[in-house]
This record gives C-alpha cells, structure tokens and sequence, in this order.
C-alpha cells in the first residue's frame, strides 16, 4: 500500500534499480533462474467496468490454475513475480488491477471501489474460463479477495490471504502502533512536515522509507521486480481508496472491516504474515480467528514481502497448501 510520493522518495535516495525487466523473446526469458523461469507465457486484455485490465499466464502445469491479486490500491503485479516459480506445476496468472500497469488508467474516481475491483477479478476468471482455481491476494489483494470469496464462487479450491488485511481499522492501528516505535527524530520529521503539508521533500520520504525498511521489505537492496511495482504505481487510486499515507487512512477503506463475516467462507483458506510485517501477526490472528478452519503462518524473519525476505520457505509452503487443497477438493 503505497504511492507516488514514496515512489519519488526511492528514486531520491538512489534505491531505484537501472536494471530492465525481461521481456518476451530477451535472452532472460530462457534463464530458468529469472521470471518467466523457462516457463511458457501467454497476455492478453479483459475488458471489465471502467476499461482494459492486461493478464499473462506463466506456465502449463497439470495442477488447477492459482490466479494472483496484487496490493496497492494502484500498485502493480511485478512484485508478485517470485509465484511465477510455481509455473512447472499449474498455469500461475498475474494481471495489472484497472488503474495500475499494463492496463488502462481512467480517471474517475468512482471507479475506485472495492465492489467493482471484485468484479474485475470475477470478469478475469470467467474471461481465461477456469472452472477449478486457486487465488492468492496480497496486502490490499487480501480484501478483493475476500470479498469475492464471500460472493461464493463456485470451483474455487483454496483462498490465500498473504499479508492479510481483514480490518481496516486494526491494520490502522498497527500503522499507529509501528510509527510510534521510530526513532524520536523520526517521527518528529514525519510529524513536522505533515503539520506543514511539506510531505514531497526528500527529508519527510526518507523518514517515511524507515518504516518501510522495517515494515515492507527489509532486504538492504529491494529487488528490481518490487522496484518496478513502485515506479508503475498509480497515486490517484491509493489516495482516493486509502489516503495520502501509510499513516492516515482517509480514504474509502478507513471503516472496511469483514472480521465477521469471515464464517461464511467454507474453502480451505490460508493466512501468511511476517513478524514484522505492517499487516502484522496480530491482527492477522484474528482474521484466522474468525475463519473457522483456516490455517496461519508466520515468518518469523520477514516483513511485508515473505516472497523475498524467505523466499524458498514461502514458496514451499504454498505448493504444499496448494497440494494438499488439490487433493482434499471433490470431484469436478
């Protein structure tokens, strides 16, 4: 969940990467090491309320098809790119939310609102015709995809929830929690350029880039695939959803908040959190709390991007939950 201010923040204190995406027919895309890891890739457009949304299918795999949804609001599916390794063993499908990406970038707002975002991920799937499918939210993601999950969609196999958010208030208030725990001059920077409304400075975005370096990714230098999501970032759709900050959701999802209605979701479900994670352990437990049956795990030497921080852990993790879905799931 982040914007463009924090976008420019990076690019002032040189985090930015000058490495170049792969693209198809490059020389990367046959090094099994690096997304699309030697798997086949196939795009294309879906058209949805409000406009064109891009997709690419990784891989062919015999297993059922696992769609991913990407954080923000307004950020992209770069990020995600580490899931691609799952390719050998189901088709893995990223897309670009309306807004963000590869896909079209209307401006009007009313388009910002979770209802229609799930619709989009509805539109998707009925569009690649997947009748058996796992999906994956991350951060933000998490709330498309829970709220699609409570449309009760048949054919589904299994929901992952990494770095959940099913409250919007108690994910506010471990932002609260997490800035009070900066350092004393940091915070005094934060709150001495917010009063004055000065928050584009360099001085108030490297403040801010603490709390993502403890809170987002601590990795000392960001992979270029998270570096990507950012500079594509769409500021129009975080503030209009979340707000200016981090720190203060004054956007349309302040009151969000599905806790209780989380018993209505009868798939087998998967939470994920780091233990620093701005998504954090805590209110992550309840989420898993109030889904009866759904399981949880934390990584313990990761933030907000377990996909990176413990990579070889966060993938294994979910090919078995994913596995193990496949086989408990009854016949088509």
């Amino acid at each position: 969940m982040l914007n463009r201010q924090r976008c420019a923040a990076l690019a002032a204190l040189t985090i930015l990467m000058a490495i170049a995406p792969a693209h198809a027919g490059d020389p990367a895309d046959a090094d099994p090491s690096r997304f699309p890891f030697g798997c086949p890739v196939r795009e294309g457009y879906v058209q949805v309320i409000g406009g064109k949304i891009w997709y690419e299918v990784v891989g062919g795999g015999s297993g059922i098809p696992l769609i991913t949804v990407h954080g923000g609001p307004g950020f992209t599916h770069d990020y995600l790119e580490p899931i691609g390794r799952l390719c050998r063993d189901r088709p893995v499908v990223f897309y670009d939310q309306l807004g963000a990406g590869k896909s079209d970038r209307p401006h009007d707002k009313s388009l910002w609102v979770v209802d229609r975002f799930v619709k989009e991920l509805a539109a998707l799937r009925a569009a690649l015709g997947y009748k058996r499918v796992h999906v994956l939210g991350h951060s933000w993601g998490t709330l498309v995809v829970t709220e699609y999950a409570l449309t009760q969609p048949p054919g589904v196999v299994s929901y992952v929830f990494s770095d959940a958010i099913c409250s919007y208030p108690e994910w506010s208030r471990d932002a609260a929690k997490y800035r009070s725990e900066l350092p004393a001059a940091t915070r005094a920077t934060l709150d001495r350029h917010e009063a004055s409304g000065y928050t584009d400075c360099p001085e108030y975005q490297g403040a801010v880039l603490e709390y993502y370096k403890l809170h987002v990714c601590r990795l000392p230098v960001w992979p270029d695939s998270l570096e990507r999501s950012f500079a594509a970032h769409n500021d129009e759709v975080y503030v209009t959803m979340q707000g200016p900050n981090e720190f203060s959701c004054t956007g349309n999802l302040k009151n969000w908040d599905e806790t209780a209605r989380l018993k209505e979701i009868k798939t087998p479900a998967l939470y994920i959190s780091g233990r620093y994670s701005e998504t954090s352990p805590r209110a992550t437990a309840l989420c898993h709390a109030a889904l009866p049956g759904s399981e949880m795990v934390v990584f313990q030497k990761s933030s907000h991007m377990p996909m990176y921080e413990e990579p070889q852990a966060y993938l294994k993790l979910l090919r078995d939950f994913l596995d193990r879905a496949e086989r408990r799931a009854p016949a088509p």
